[in-house]
């Protein structure tokens, strides 16, 4: 490298750590710790070509028709302009779309906008509209078809893998096949389980073992249990889906999962809803309340920095503010595709006009996703 390459790389560096390193924050003082230099700016990864649209959604017809066939709380139903939609108790919050069930449809959309590679989950209700007996059987479904998929089209689509977390045995198995057999990239989790708490301890051995398998997990929101206030105005998929990521996310940060299973590399659907802007109210709460003390020994902010977060907030303030919290090595370009409230335009358009640097774009828009998914 000559002498005017590397002033113009130390120059970009030295930017790109000013404008997106993050406040330094003591971790056992959080927000009341005196400033000092940045705790770490980005990392710049190697710069890649390839956009990946780390939060789109695959559907089957055979999924559809499992969940029509339950019989449990999840039906089908009608909206005012004639979409087909599935409720939860009547809760609406799944819009079915063509694209849903259409590869080429997607890759379509995919070369009109820049994408290249789409990283496909199964979002909600996931598997678990049926009960444990019946969950194994449609996450092989599932995560078959996604391997079909991903063979086809293997330039084009990476998947997570669904798993039946309500029988013990059958995840693990069905965790060990999707990754080790089936080649998928990371799992699929709800933000509950059929109404139970990711932290419920009949789940620690899966993540026990995600842990030791260094596993990335995409955590989607769920309808909240208390469905019932979300009835009117769509408000479901609006506000009650961060709302249940929030939750999620606060419930395993003082109950000290991410402490434990430190190698486990999450991804917050929906930039972790108001995680972000909650962090330093987190933090107050473990300096004023000794119950959050009891299972971790650094403030949260310390451990929610450390999680990934993708980008479906389209709204370039809100993008600013996560940069500034977590730092644009710890983000990752998502879309929601085909959902409403997704955007597959606005997806990459939202990243590429933010005023930072272009190593700092490409670790959103493909650099971090390279680094962090399974069998890449």
């Amino acid at each position: 490298m000559n002498r005017r390459k590397f002033l113009k790389s130390a120059s970009s560096v030295t930017a790109a750590s000013a404008v997106g390193g993050r406040i330094a924050v003591d971790p056992k003082l959080g927000e009341r710790a005196p400033a000092a230099a940045p705790v770490r700016p980005s990392v710049l990864r190697a710069p890649t070509t390839k956009k990946f649209d780390i939060h789109t959604h695959y559907y089957t017809q055979g999924f559809f028709q499992s969940i029509r066939d339950s019989g449990g709380d999840f039906s089908f139903a009608t909206d005012p302009t004639g979409q087909t939609v599935i409720t939860f108790n009547g809760t609406r919050f799944f819009g079915i779309t063509p694209p849903m069930t259409d590869p080429a449809k997607r890759i379509e959309d995919m070369d009109r906008v820049g994408i290249d590679v789409e990283v496909i989950s199964l979002s909600t209700p996931n598997v678990f509209f049926a009960d444990a007996k019946g969950q194994p059987a449609v996450a092989r479904m599932m995560n078959d078809a996604y391997a079909d998929l991903v063979a086809k089209h293997p330039t084009r689509f990476k998947a997570f893998a669904s798993i039946p977390m309500d029988a013990p045995d059958a995840a693990l198995t069905e965790l060990h096949r999707s990754i080790n057999d089936l080649k998928l990239n990371g799992v699929i989790l709800l933000s509950n389980i059929r109404g139970a708490a990711l932290t419920d301890k009949r789940y620690r051995p899966f993540f026990e073992e995600a842990n030791r398998m260094h596993l990335t997990i995409f955590l989607h929101p769920m309808i909240p249990v208390a469905a019932e206030p979300l009835k009117e105005y769509v408000l479901g998929p609006i506000i009650g889906f961060p709302m249940d990521t929030t939750l999620a996310i606060a419930h395993m940060c003082y109950d000290g999962m991410f402490k434990d299973f430190p190698n486990i590399k999450w991804i917050c659907g929906h930039a972790g809803g108001a995680i972000p802007f909650l962090m330093e109210r987190m933090d107050t709460g473990f300096h004023d309340f000794a119950e959050t003390k009891q299972k971790i020994d650094q403030v949260p902010s310390y451990y929610l920095k450390q999680l990934y977060y993708d980008t479906v907030t389209f709204s370039p303030h809100n993008l600013r503010m996560l940069r500034d919290e977590v730092g644009t090595d710890h983000m990752l370009m998502g879309s929601d595709y085909p959902h409403r409230l997704g955007s597959i335009d606005r997806a990459v358009s939202s990243i590429q006009t933010l005023e930072i640097p272009d190593a700092e774009k490409h670790n959103i828009l493909g650099g971090n996703a390279l680094a962090i998914l399974n069998n890449i």
